[in-house]
């Protein structure tokens, strides 16, 4: 029998719960596309958007996904033959570089591993050895979402710094945007990356390419821009239709206008407090799953370097799979994939899955999401140890 009738709940690390103001937002007619409402709005997401990145810079909006949004900022920092260094904790990182080599952008690329955050010592040295200045961009992953790992991006514009390097940073904030703490000035943080379907709570088809003045600057010394990737239209468009290169993404819109909205009435502060409580509960969970015989693993150890959005964990082959298909078949629960995470004695990620936990949810929603994984865990006969429903709720009841 299936108990998973009713509403289900896509814990996965994004698209995430969609709030359902913003599906009301989006289920309209569509507007009119050259003058009225739809541009008034369109202007008041800049300086929504520009909050919740913490920057007094620029924002360029594409109707794209996360991998749109890496394209996009490639075509305006580098182009066919320049260098850049990328330091990759996780398959994302991977993703953005091979993105670049496509480009024919040239990567020089630091492998953290995926249980490790980045160590800017590494990337200091690597930019020393740089004599020539040949690097023209650095790129990191603010959270990796196949890892979980949450790097310490301003550690490497110190590096950058120190040596007195004139390459970019850029962050990948698709993952952490609105979840996880970035500050994007006051970290030093040049071009940053994210998209609409995690802690922005908006479906899946934009995203958003953050810049300074100087990363402004640099792309008005590349020979050419892509027309469709070219910023500069996006931030001064003379007509509507600029902002987007074409027609606008128009239910987008709207459903963004009230998840900004929604940001802006809890506040980032708030936002990342309830975050960091709820991924405390899920950490005080697992780590009672595996005590004892139990073989449920944090992937990161070090709790400072853990995404307060995604949680990646090890069960062992088969039983992360097996899990994940029960509480989706039985209960009505989906668990994302261990992605970009297998092992030669474990070649399909079997033993590997993750919880997203972004954006839209609460106390109830993530207790919901301990108990049902504790109910497979007992329907499934997979060791582990006792007390995770207990640890977790503990740790909601102390911070509130």
């Amino acid at each position: 029998m299936s108990l998973s009738n009713g509403r289900s709940y896509l814990a996965i690390p994004g698209p995430s719960v969609i709030p359902d103001q913003v599906l009301q937002a989006m289920h309209r007619p569509s507007p009119n596309i050259y003058e009225g409402e739809l541009i008034e709005i369109t202007e008041s997401l800049i300086p929504d958007l520009k909050y919740v990145g913490q920057t007094d810079g620029y924002v360029a909006i594409y109707i794209a996904n996360g991998h749109g949004a890496w394209e996009a900022a490639l075509a305006n920092m580098a182009e066919a033959g320049d260098t850049i260094l990328v330091a990759a904790t996780g398959s994302f990182a991977h993703g953005w570089a091979e993105i670049a080599e496509n480009m024919g952008i040239k990567t020089q690329i630091i492998e953290f591993g995926t249980h490790s955050p980045i160590d800017a010592g590494f990337i200091e040295e690597a930019l020393r050895a740089d004599v020539h200045k040949k690097i023209k961009a650095v790129l990191v992953t603010h959270v990796d979402t196949s890892s979980s790992v949450r790097n310490d991006v301003h550690s490497v514009r110190l590096a950058l710094d120190a040596c007195h390097h004139p390459a970019l940073l850029a962050a990948d904030c698709v993952a952490s945007l609105a979840c996880d703490t970035f500050e994007m000035d006051n970290w030093g943080v040049d071009i940053m990356v994210a998209g609409s379907q995690k802690g922005l709570m908006v479906p899946p088809g934009i995203s958003f390419v953050y810049f300074n003045e100087r990363a402004k600057i640099v792309q008005t010394s590349l020979s050419r821009v892509s027309s469709y990737w070219n910023w500069a239209p996006r931030i001064a468009p003379q007509r509507y239709y600029e902002y987007f290169c074409g027609t606008a993404p128009t239910q987008h819109i709207y459903g963004l206008r009230v998840a900004l909205d929604m940001i802006r009435y809890e506040g980032l502060d708030a936002i990342f407090a309830r975050h960091e409580i709820l991924a405390r509960a899920i950490w005080s969970a697992v780590e009672c799953w595996g005590t004892g015989d139990g073989k449920m693993r944090l992937n990161i150890q070090n709790e400072y370097y853990r995404s307060r959005a995604v949680t990646a964990l090890s069960i062992g082959a088969p039983f992360g799979l097996n899990l994940r298909r029960w509480v989706e078949k039985k209960a009505g629960l989906t668990l994302g994939i261990g992605l970009g995470m297998s092992s030669p004695e474990d070649p399909n990620g079997d033993g590997f899955f993750r919880f997203g936990h972004m954006g839209h949810v609460n106390a109830q929603m993530i207790m919901g999401l301990i108990g049902t994984v504790e109910a497979g865990l007992c329907a499934l006969d997979i060791p582990h140890g006792p007390g995770a429903c207990d640890a977790a709720a503990k740790q909601i009841a102390l911070a509130t």
